[in-house]
């Protein structure tokens, strides 16, 4: 059985934290727990996987703006975390009530550690126990994978090999097309035999992750083989049973589904060489080889192209919504799922190929704005071998994306959550000076155009350099910069002009402004 928040918080070595549960008689005993882990990082839920205790000491929640702690709250929820422990008394006197607010609207527990306990302590406490569940977890999964494939090898049904899976989970699973389509079912023999129905409801318009429903837990497992994706798992299991068995089982299984339905529904040889094209621009294959490939995929080797990296929380439902897209707009595509990563390679007319770029960001803008993930589109590839060019391109943006957002002051550090789409043209001047130009001369050309806003900033805590990169951006623009940075017109004149007396007059006019915007983009690499 699963080990729940509820034994976990009995356990001496939490118990002596003195814990009090947020919200006031919050069933702990619905939360099962997969692993405890400590951090003050706030931006830590991307590298959780869901089900984990996080024990925080409050350092960094202390000095957080209300903004940030939402932000931080929302994140874990959305990652499906068991629940959030907070160390009081210290640095944090209590946990701020908008925090809790905000953890109770998401559904997040939230434990309050009344007193200073070695985390570390707690950690190997309470992971050996869960090492110890674990392994006998992985054991009854291996015995499930095994007895499926055994079916497999006899030529069962898909019926029949998911029963096998039910079975050993007492839960109720069911095997779907990435459109959707049923293809099997089944229910263990406690359940009523409904032919997987009671899963319906339930995982309707689910595509990944978890979720609790009045019936119990409900979560979905991709299943690609090859790159090619071929179905989802779906998995209800029941109000108190082992919900960490269901997963580690579920999990276990892709191999054997993969294979069997290689066997029932073998993909289309368009999907095998889209796939395999997308190995090949991920390889950064030889041009001959990518040009080789294409055809088969739907592209023209002469065809222009752009390629699209998209990191998201749930990728494979994204996939769904953008294919659709691109598939009722009759767009070549391709695409390759890997991790938390999805590739997608988009073909454009040879005629108004910019037009024809222009228009799909756009039509990305209007894509589920309920989903959580950052799509970064690359530059046009003149041909398809130049496509590993494009995507190289479209992760760099991503990565500048994140060290703006790390060096943006709070009050233009925009929300990092729901679709965000980056444009990587808009960032090739920070992408030529990471890839053409070394860090030393980087450093010293931002010095010498600088150096003077950098010592005012770094003296009198002004944000005369945040300033200068808006009104440059802007096309020295001051009305526009004043309203992006919530200024009166008039305190934009008066940082402009201090700004100008840091930099040696006004740039406008002169070869100036061209250096001073190259310095100003260069800056925010550090």
């Amino acid at each position: 059985m699963s080990v729940f928040l509820g034994e976990i918080l009995a356990h001496p070595a939490l118990a002596a934290a003195d814990p009090v549960v947020h919200p006031p008689g919050d069933n702990t005993d619905a939360h099962p727990v997969r692993w405890v882990h400590s951090s003050e990082v706030l931006d830590i839920a991307p590298l959780l996987r869901g089900g984990e205790l996080l024990l925080c000491g409050g350092i960094t929640l202390a000095t957080a703006t209300p903004q940030k702690r939402e932000e931080y709250v929302r994140a874990l929820a959305q990652r499906g975390i068991a629940a959030l422990a907070i160390e009081t008394g210290g640095v944090l006197p209590e946990i701020p009530a908008a925090m809790l607010e905000k953890a109770g609207e998401y559904g997040l527990p939230v434990v309050e550690l009344r007193k200073v306990v070695p985390f570390v302590g707690i950690m190997q406490a309470i992971n050996s126990i869960l090492v110890s569940e674990s392994v006998g977890h992985l054991q009854q999964a291996d015995a499930a994978t095994r007895a499926m494939a055994a079916e497999l090898a006899h030529g069962a049904s898909l019926d029949k090999i998911l029963g096998v899976l039910a079975g050993i989970t007492g839960s109720a699973v069911r095997l779907t097309s990435p459109w959707g389509v049923v293809m099997g079912s089944a229910v263990p023999e406690s359940w009523p035999n409904d032919g997987g129905k009671s899963v319906d409801k339930a995982a309707a318009g689910r595509q990944g992750g978890a979720s609790g429903t009045a019936a119990g837990t409900v979560f979905s497992v991709e299943i690609a083989v090859r790159g090619v994706l071929m179905g989802r798992l779906e998995v209800q299991v029941k109000e108190g049973a082992d919900t960490a068995l269901a997963r580690v089982a579920g999990e276990r299984a892709v191999d054997i589904l993969g294979l069997a339905l290689l066997q029932h529904t073998p993909p289309g040889l368009h999907a095998l060489a889209g796939a395999e094209l997308m190995r090949a621009v991920l390889t950064s294959a030889p041009a001959w080889r990518l040009e080789q490939l294409a055809p088969g995929a739907g592209f023209p080797a002469e065809s222009p192209a752009v390629v699209a990296a998209i990191h998201a929380g749930s990728p494979q439902k994204l996939r769904g919504a953008v294919e659709t897209f691109l598939n009722s707009s009759r767009i070549p595509s391709a695409a390759y799922q890997d991790d938390a990563e999805l590739v997608v390679m988009i073909g454009l007319p040879a005629n108004d190929t910019v037009g024809a770029r222009r228009k799909l960001l756009e039509s990305l803008q209007g894509l589920e704005k309920d989903q959580d993930a950052t799509v970064a589109v690359g530059p046009v590839a003149g041909r398809v071998a130049e496509a590993a060019w494009s995507l190289a391109e479209a992760r760099r943006a991503l990565d500048i994306r994140q060290v703006r957002r790390r060096n943006a002051s709070p009050r233009r550090r925009h929300p990092d959550h729901g679709l965000v789409i980056v444009d990587a043209e808009d960032t090739a001047v920070e992408s030529l000076a990471l890839t053409a130009i070394d860090a030393s001369v980087r450093e010293a050309f931002v010095s010498r155009q600088l150096r003077a806003v950098l010592e005012h900033d770094a003296q009198r805590q002004s944000q005369l350099l945040e300033t200068l990169q808006v009104w440059l951006d802007s096309g020295c623009n001051t009305a526009q910069s004043a309203r992006e940075l919530h200024l009166e017109r008039q305190s934009m004149h008066h940082r402009l002009q201090r700004i100008f007396e840091l930099c040696g007059g006004d740039p406008r006019g002169t070869g100036r402004l061209a250096s001073l915007h190259l310095a100003v983009r260069m800056a925010g690499l550090s």
